[in-house]
Order: C-alpha cells, then structure tokens, then sequence
C-alpha cells in the first residue's frame, strides 16, 4: 500500500463517511468544567446500556462491572477505573461507544502482528481510556484521558466498516488505547465487518474478564497482547494492574484457536532481568506452546518513565536467545529498524521467510503457508 499523508487521509476520510473525520493521537483537550458537563450531556445521548455488569445485591444503584479484572464498584454519577464507563441512574452506560478519537492506516506489522496477513493494511482506531495505569505508556493522551476531554463525532459501526472498505483495509484493528473499554463498538463492528469479509484484531492488555474475551474471540481474527513483565510485583507498581489475569486470557486465547501473537516491552532496570526474562519463555513455551510469535519490543523514554534510557540492543537479542533456547520457535526483536530479529525464520532449514524493513515486508518466501526452500508449514494466517 502507498504511504498516504495525514491530510490525505482526513480528507478521504470525512468524504467516505462523514461521521468519521478525526486522525491522529489526539492530545488531551483542556476544557473548563462547563464543557465538560456539556461534553458528557452530548456523550449520554448516544450512550448505549453496556454489557458485563450486575446490580448490587444490597443497592440496585449501586453497580459492579465485569468487563476486566478491577471489578469496579460504581455509584451513580460515578465511573470505572477505565474512565470510560458510567452508572447512569443503576445502569452501566458505555461513553465511547461510536466515538473513536484515533484513526490511521497502518501496516498490519505496525501492531505488531508478523504472522497474520503480512503486508495487509489495517484500519486502526482508539478511542480514550483504559484500565492500566503503566508508567510507560506511548498512548497515554488517548488511554489515560476520559471521553469529555477530546471532542468526538458519533460513528455508528456500519459508517466505520464502509470507511475501512473504502480505503481498501482488509483489516480493521482495534489498537491504540486498551480496546477493552470499547468491547460492546468492537463486537458490533467486527461482526459487521465479517459480513463484509473484513477482519478485525485487538492490540490488548489482556486484562478483560473471559466472559467478555470469549465474546470478542467469537468474532476476531487475531488478538496481540501485551505480557508487559513476568512479576506480579511489576505489574502493582508499573501498571497498576495484576500478572494473573493476564496469563489467563492469553492462555484462553490460545485455546480459543483465535491467531495469538505476544508483545513484551523490555524495559531497563524493571522488567529486563535474565531471570524475569527466562520465566517468560518458560511459562510461553510452556503453557501456549513454541508456535507463538512472541516479540521482545525496545522502550523508548514517554510518560513517566523518561528518566529511563531506551533498551539496549544487546538486552532485547539476549532475551530473544534465551525463547528460543526454550523452545519458542518466533521470537522477534521489536523496535530495532534493519535488525535481522525483525525476519521469520525457518524453524527447519533457518532461511529468511519473510524479510522485514521496518514496518514493511521487504522479502516472501512463504508458498501456500510453507516455506519456499524446505517445504515445512509455517504456523500463521496468511491468506
């Protein structure tokens, strides 16, 4: 696919479906409390009743979510942790729905996903929130603000899969911000999109409930997830979240048969450890099996970790080392333009299969999902 500038694509954008005319990682919009108030009144009117929440036994206004794994206990008026939904009178209201603050076409290695549709553009979109808190956030202005701090335009989900179509995007990637908080606009878009034989994909924390993660693998093509460190430790004090639940949605997707890619972000002096790093592939290879691609993604200073300097080169090949010493058969340095841990390799006669400059496959010597020089199938959807 030909690059396409900012400005050519809002244009094309807004004249394809005129609900759809935002670009960018939008920055937080500082707004005086009037506004805001008047942002939410304008939000509510579209807000639909959310899914995966109960009343509480003891106060039927009182409301509990159950979409990820806070479980958050939410008085009227009042919101999740994510920001994103609302308890409207004793029910759950979900604020973006058919409010995307983000959108792009990105190649699909972007995500990053290497073994599914190499080369695919993909029709990505965020909307604001999320329920992490990760001190090394490279979206933060979308996932850690609220619906009412950036201006949006309603987008049902039949405007958002023409659009997608439109650009010729055989992929419609849900990215950004934790697509979680957006799961009743995901499921509702996807399965249009699949109408129209588009795929869909998430870019997740992996921190949902598996009631609402068996309901997106229904209707997904592939999921990416983030294993942001292999510490319970780690994730209270970097993420504000928990290990457990994320291990366990990766290990549901696996089973689900649903395409499964895995992201860990090394960062230095929190998560880089040896042994950190070696109770990560030990638990992969172990519990989802060699096949996944797993990618082993350099930091870059953001947020509020930028006392910290971006990952040695020399960390991320070690911890490529030490997954395929267990076994993991792709494992990817991310985030190092030209490096050859950017290649898929033939786990039988060890030639490149795809070649990969940057963002964009650059050499393929797949045939029919097999390597071209030995034959032996190599584990991804291609086609």
């Amino acid at each position: 696919m030909s690059a396409t500038s900012r400005r050519e694509f809002l244009v094309a954008a807004c004249r394809m479906a005129p609900a759809i005319c935002v670009t960018g990682l939008a920055a937080p919009f500082f707004r005086s409390e009037a506004f805001a108030e008047s942002r939410i009144d304008e939000i509510l009117r579209t807000a639909p009743r959310a899914r995966y929440w109960t009343s509480a036994a003891h106060d039927p206004k009182l409301v509990k979510c159950l979409l990820c794994s806070h479980a958050c206990a939410i008085r009227p008026g009042g919101r999740g942790r994510c920001r994103t939904r609302m308890n409207v009178g004793g029910e759950l209201r979900s604020l973006v729905y058919g409010r995307p603050l983000a959108i792009h076409v990105d190649p699909i290695e972007k995500k990053p996903f290497y073994h599914f549709l190499p080369g695919a553009a993909a029709f990505s979109l965020g909307t604001s929130g999320c329920p992490l808190r990760c001190k090394f956030c490279q979206n933060w202005q979308l996932s850690q603000s609220a619906p009412e701090d950036h201006p949006t335009t309603w987008t049902p989900p039949g405007s958002l899969v023409s659009a997608a179509a439109d650009r010729m995007a055989p992929v419609i990637a849900f990215t950004y911000n934790e697509p979680t908080v957006q799961t009743e606009y995901l499921t509702d878009v996807a399965r249009e999109a699949r109408k129209r034989g588009l795929s869909s994909v998430i870019v997740s924390c992996g921190f949902m409930n598996e009631a609402p993660l068996s309901e997106m693998c229904e209707v997904l093509s592939a999921v990416k997830i983030d294993l942001k460190g292999f510490s319970p430790d780690f994730y209270r004090e970097v993420s504000g979240a928990e290990l457990k639940p994320v291990l366990r949605s990766i290990a549901q997707v696996a089973r689900s048969g649903v395409h499964l890619e895995i992201v860990n972000l090394v960062v230095p002096t929190l998560n880089d450890s040896e042994k950190m790093l070696r109770g990560l592939a030990d638990w992969v290879a172990g519990e989802v099996g060699p096949d996944v691609p797993v990618h082993f993604t350099r930091f870059h200073p953001d947020y509020q970790l930028r006392n910290l300097p971006p990952t040695p080169v020399a960390t991320l090949e070690l911890a490529r080392e030490i997954a395929m010493g267990k076994g993991i058969r792709f494992a990817y340095v991310g985030n190092v333009p030209g490096h050859p841990g950017n290649n898929t390799l033939c786990p039988k006669c060890g030639k490149v299969v795809i070649g990969r400059s940057g963002f964009f496959v650059s050499e393929m010597n797949l045939s029919g999902g097999r390597c071209k020089f030995c034959r032996r199938p190599i584990p991804g959807v291609w086609a």
